[in-house]
C-alpha cells in the first residue's frame, strides 16, 4: 500500500515539474519558483491541492512582496534575506495561511538572488510562476493516477484483522501455558495494530475528501460507512487485547483441561478473524455458549464486596470477561445479518 502510493506520487511530482518548467520556458520566465511550487503541491488527495493551494497564492504573493520590498531598500544584502524570510512568516502566520508558508518564505528568500531591476515586473512575473506551479500540479493529481484508496483500505483492514486473530491466539497461548512469559513483545504489536488502524482511518478520510470530485466515489458513501464500523470494531478488538495484556496471569488456577477448552475457543476464534469469508454464525455461538456456561460457574466465586471492588476479581474471571466480549464483537462484525441490519440503518 505505502508503496504503491509513493510511487505515484513521484511519478505524478516528475511529471508535474516537467510541465511546469516547459509552460515557464516558453513564456521566458524562470521555472524555479514554479517548480517549487508543483513540488509541494502534489497532495494525497485533489480537494487537499485545491484547498492548499487557494492559501498557497496568497502566500506566494506576500512572500514576493517582502523580498521586492526589501531589495528596494537594501539591495542584495544578507539583511535583506533576513528581513524577507521573517516579515512573510510573520505575516502568513497572522493570516493563518499555514499551507503556504514553506512555498511563501522560499519564494521570498529565492527572489533576493535574482531579482535586480524592474521589481514590479518580477513581482507579477513570480505571481504568474506560481499560478502554473499550482495549476499545473493540481491537473497531475487529478488526472494522473487520481487518488483511490479503495483497495487500499480493504486490503489494510483485512491485514488489520488477520494479525489480531493472530495476536490473539499468541496472547492466549502465552496466558494459558507460559506463565512465566514476558509480554512486552504482544503490548508492541498492540500498539503497531493500533498505529495502522489510524493509518487506514487517514485514507478513508481521503477518499470521503475525494468524493466531492469524483461521482465513483461519490457513489460509494455506504461502502466508506462499512469501512468506518470495520475500523471501529477493531479499534474496540485492539482495546480489549491490551486489557488482556494488563491482566496478572501468573497465578491462575485452571486445570490442563480447562485451560485446553479455552485455547480451543480462542483458536476458533481466531480463525474467524483470519478468514472471515469462512464464517459460521452457528458454530461461533456455540463456542460462545461453551465459555459463556465456563464463566458463569467461575463468577460463582466472586463475592458481593469483589463486585463491588473490580480491581478484586480474580484473573480468569477478567479473562473469560475479555475473552466473551470479544466473541460478541466478532459476532456483530461478521454476522452477515448484523451486517445487513447496518446497511440498511445507514440508507
Amino acid at each position: 500500500m505505502k508503496r504503491s502510493f509513493q510511487g505515484s506520487r513521484i511519478l505524478k511530482t516528475g511529471i508535474a515539474i516537467f510541465l511546469t518548467a516547459t509552460i515557464c520556458l516558453w513564456f521566458g520566465w524562470p521555472p524555479v519558483f514554479a517548480v517549487i511550487t508543483a513540488i509541494v503541491s502534489i497532495e494525497p488527495t485533489v480537494s487537499d491541492s485545491i484547498k492548499k493551494g487557494l492559501v498557497r497564492f496568497p502566500a506566494s504573493a506576500i512572500g514576493s512582496a517582502f523580498a521586492v520590498f526589501f531589495i528596494t531598500l537594501f539591495g542584495n544584502a544578507p539583511i535583506t534575506y533576513t528581513l524577507a524570510a521573517v516579515f512573510t512568516i510573520l505575516v502568513c502566520y497572522r493570516l493563518n495561511l499555514h499551507a503556504g508558508l514553506l512555498v511563501a518564505t522560499l519564494t521570498s528568500v529565492a527572489m533576493v538572488e535574482v531579482i535586480h531591476d524592474h521589481f514590479l515586473i518580477s513581482f507579477f512575473i513570480r505571481l504568474g510562476t506560481t499560478t502554473i506551479g499550482l495549476l499545473v500540479s493540481t491537473a497531475v493529481n487529478m488526472l494522473v493516477f487520481p487518488p483511490n484508496y479503495r483497495t487500499d483500505i480493504l486490503k489494510s483492514i483485512q491485514s488489520i484483522s488477520e494479525r489480531a486473530g493472530t495476536m490473539l491466539e499468541h496472547t492466549f497461548h502465552t496466558i494459558l501455558f507460559d506463565g512465566g512469559a514476558n509480554l512486552q513483545e504482544d503490548q508492541a504489536i498492540v500498539k503497531r495494530l493500533t498505529l495502522e488502524i489510524r493509518k487506514t482511518e487517514k485514507l478513508i478520510h481521503f477518499q470521503r475528501d475525494e468524493a466531492s470530485l469524483y461521482p465513483w466515489v461519490r457513489g460509494r458513501e455506504t461502502e466508506l460507512r462499512m469501512a468506518e464500523r470495520q475500523l471501529l470494531f477493531l479499534h474496540n478488538l485492539e482495546f480489549h487485547l491490551d486489557a488482556l495484556l494488563r491482566i496478572p496471569f501468573h497465578s491462575i488456577k485452571w486445570s490442563p483441561a480447562e485451560r485446553n477448552i479455552i485455547m480451543h475457543a480462542v483458536a476458533e476464534l481466531a480463525n474467524d478473524l483470519q478468514h472471515s469469508n469462512e464464517y459460521n454464525h452457528e458454530k461461533h455461538q456455540h463456542q460462545l455458549k461453551i465459555i459463556t456456561d465456563f464463566f458463569w460457574e467461575d463468577s460463582k466465586g466472586v463475592s458481593t464486596s469483589d463486585a463491588l471492588h473490580p480491581t478484586l476479581f480474580p484473573p480468569e474471571f477478567k479473562i473469560l470477561y475479555e475473552l466473551i466480549t470479544i466473541y460478541d464483537l466478532v459476532d456483530k462484525f461478521f454476522d452477515p445479518n448484523s451486517v445487513k441490519a447496518a446497511r440498511e440503518a445507514e440508507k
